[in-house]
């Protein structure tokens, strides 16, 4: 309940004194030319351009931000302001000679004051009207960091709601915004209608879950943005931003929008997005359902669908077009991004889905895909959860409602399994047959880790384990074990460390029998029936960190020349490890760059991922990336070529690694022999 506290205590912080778009009289849009090198972000000036007025009134507006003009003898002028001036004449109507106010006293003795154009410094008549470059004096932070400083805060008016965030050196911040009332336990959630007065400086609570302690609690239906560009209510929509809209992992019993893998500054200032991440109902309270007729389950679910429709109805006073939203998610977020896109009250609440790592296939993998009916779900969990609380006996509802919620998250079978409850899933998948509900008008992508199933392959061998056992520890049947050691499909490597040999064989059983196999078979499905408006699929083949039960086996071996890891040499590409590239925050200090392809290949992967958030293709087209100057990545992808869609009969799948390539189907013969044919879905 901290945060509830929080809210009500400092509701009325900052929103006096802190800036708006409307006390400006402008748009603000922060721009940045981020080229992913944290070290050196500081180093690049970021500028907020504002709208045309006098050089007075320009210097006047700025101050009601806490600012000057962007001074000319900055960073900003060094290196960056070709490449600003540029993309605001790319992605506006901006004239190639359009000039700007910047640094300089307001009176001149010849009535002129400091311009910069694309022919660079010189003076205009200072009464004229002319947008204006101030300048964004707030420190460069990482998550959870946050200056909450009262110089830096800003105020969006949306609606009936006033909500006071910040901005630091890379994006407007608006942290732990309320998108829902509380609700009771097993009730669904509404939109918020709480007081207007909303302080979201800071993140609000995680969602009560296993093994949580502090900064945990009930009331955790939580939002935050990251947005480049704070609108005028004059602003035309065709001005807004790209939404995309995060829903993290962790099993359904785990997990925080809040987590600083998620932060999207640099997703936001590198894209031109807006990015909101979420926090959702987990575990038994966010997925319990009983056969009482009353308690459905999907209550976690339908969290993110009361998420995704509070976004539709105040995103574009973030700056964000509710007409371009994409929902993108891992593990369990890439298990929610699936149902969502099966979901009839989600249907028409996003334009784009990215599912990554969505696990399907053996043993509680298929519980992602396919779902339970409720009387499934009280027979594999909830029936033997009820005893395990000591509800077995009378009123169970009103037994259950009683107890702590650490009690119910830390059960040994506490529920986290979607459920057919015939309002939020109708079907028990996703229906790329063309015979139920899909988001017919999504643009989709799905992909997976190179070695995505490693850390769900069970133990790691001991001295004496078998290979049958290792296998079998997925876990799949012995039938199945036998096949596999009988078949040449999955060659155990000789490489003198025999316990490593084995595991190989067993992490790419796992890969390909909860991952790879019926995901592709998802996208095969969905293009033969045009399901969906387009289709991609990718494996990721460069891995940084990840999900990692089984300590040390998902890092590259360091050597003298790569204290950090070679990742040239041979490393399991583990789940979960995408996100560092995908969000941009590699460089800190707990996240050092490895080789001299990290950096690079951070780029493109959040080129690619924001490319697709504005035009639902994964190719940034070559004049946006000349306007933006991200030159390193024009010239990789002009080298690769061009990542093709999953209708291609040559390359259906995109291998992203450096270099990145085009690729068929994968391990077909394989997936055939595991039982996950590429026509899994067909019939």
């Amino acid at each position: 309940m901290l945060s509830a506290l929080l809210l009500l205590l400092c509701s009325s912080l900052g929103s006096v004194r802190a800036s708006t778009s409307t006390t400006v009289g402008s748009d603000l849009w922060m721009l940045l030319h981020n080229d992913l090198d944290w070290p050196t972000t500081s180093e690049h000036d970021t500028t907020i351009l504002i709208s045309a007025r006098s050089h007075a009134d320009a210097l006047a507006s700025c101050a009601k931000i806490g600012e000057d003009l962007t001074p000319t003898n900055g960073t900003f002028f060094k290196s960056d302001i070709q490449d600003t001036l540029a993309y605001l004449s790319f992605q506006s109507d901006a004239s190639r000679t359009q000039r700007y106010w910047v640094g300089g006293s307001s009176t001149h003795n010849n009535g002129l004051c400091p311009v910069v154009s694309t022919s660079g410094i010189s003076t205009a008549a200072c009464t004229e009207n002319l947008p204006a470059f101030c300048a964004n004096s707030a420190p460069n932070r990482v998550s959870n960091q946050t200056d909450l400083s009262e110089k830096w805060r800003v105020t969006v008016q949306s609606e009936d709601l006033s909500i006071t965030g910040t901005r630091d050196h890379i994006s407007f911040r608006f942290l732990g915004i309320p998108y829902a009332n509380e609700p009771a336990r097993w009730t669904y959630s509404s939109v918020y209608t709480g007081p207007p007065n909303i302080s979201a400086l800071t993140f609000g609570d995680r969602c009560a879950q296993v093994g949580a302690g502090a900064g945990a609690d009930e009331n955790c239906l939580f939002l935050n943005i990251f947005t480049p560009f704070l609108p005028v209510a004059s602003t035309p929509s065709s001005a807004l931003k790209p939404v995309m809209f995060w829903i993290h992992g962790g099993a359904f019993t785990g997990g925080e929008g809040s987590d600083a893998v998620y932060d999207g500054g640099s997703l936001v200032s590198r894209g031109d997005v807006v990015v909101v991440t979420i926090n959702y109902r987990l575990g038994a309270l966010g997925f319990l359902a009983l056969d009482d007729g009353v308690t459905n389950g999907n209550f976690g679910l339908a969290d993110q669908i009361t998420a995704l429709n509070w976004v539709h109805e105040h995103i574009a006073s973030f700056g964000g077009d509710p007409s371009r939203v994409t929902i993108f998610g891992q593990s369990a977020g890439a298990g929610s991004v699936r149902a969502l896109l099966g979901s009839p009250p989600a249907i028409g609440l996003f334009a784009g889905a990215i599912a990554q790592s969505n696990l399907a296939g053996f043993a509680f993998a298929s519980t992602y895909s396919e779902y339970f009916t409720i009387e499934q779900e009280v027979a594999v969990a909830a029936g033997a959860f009820i005893d395990e609380v000591g509800c077995g006996s009378g009123e169970t509802l009103e037994c259950l409602r009683a107890l702590p919620w650490q009690t119910l998250q830390n059960a040994p079978d506490a529920p986290k399994f979607l459920v057919v409850d015939g309002k939020f899933l109708v079907r028990d998948r996703l229906s790329v047959d063309g015979q139920g509900p899909a988001a017919s008008n999504a643009h989709v992508i799905f992909g997976w880790m190179a070695d995505d199933g490693v850390d769900f392959a069970g133990s790691f061998p001991g001295s004496g384990t078998t290979q049958a056992a290792s296998i079998e520890g997925i876990p799949i049947a012995a039938n199945l074990t036998t096949l596999v050691l009988n078949s040449d499909l999955f060659p155990r490597p000789s490489t003198g460390n025999d316990t490593l040999d084995i595991f190989n064989v067993t992490g790419r059983v796992a890969t390909d029998g909860e991952f790879l196999c019926l995901d592709q078979a998802t996208a095969h499905s969905s293009v033969l029936h045009n399901v969906f408006k387009s289709m991609w699929t990718y494996q990721f083949d460069r891995s940084y960190g990840g999900f990692e039960p089984i300590p040390g086996i998902c890092d590259p071996p360091a050597t003298p020349t790569h204290p950090f890891g070679d990742p040239s040499l041979p490393y399991f590409q583990c789940h979960s490890g995408e996100l560092n590239f995908m969000f941009g925050n590699l460089g800190q200090a707990s996240l050092p760059f490895r080789d001299e392809h990290d950096l690079p290949f951070s780029q493109v992967t959040v080129d690619v991922w924001a490319s697709f958030a504005r035009t639902f293709n994964p190719n940034p087209s070559p004049a946006f990336l000349a306007a933006r100057g991200f030159a390193g990545t024009a010239a990789a992808l002009a080298q690769w070529g061009l990542w093709q869609d999953a209708r291609s009969t040559e390359a259906p799948v995109r291998v992203l690694d450096w270099p990145s390539r085009g690729s068929a189907w994968m391990e077909g013969n394989q997936c055939d022999l595991l039982g996950f044919p590429l026509n899994f879905y067909e019939n």
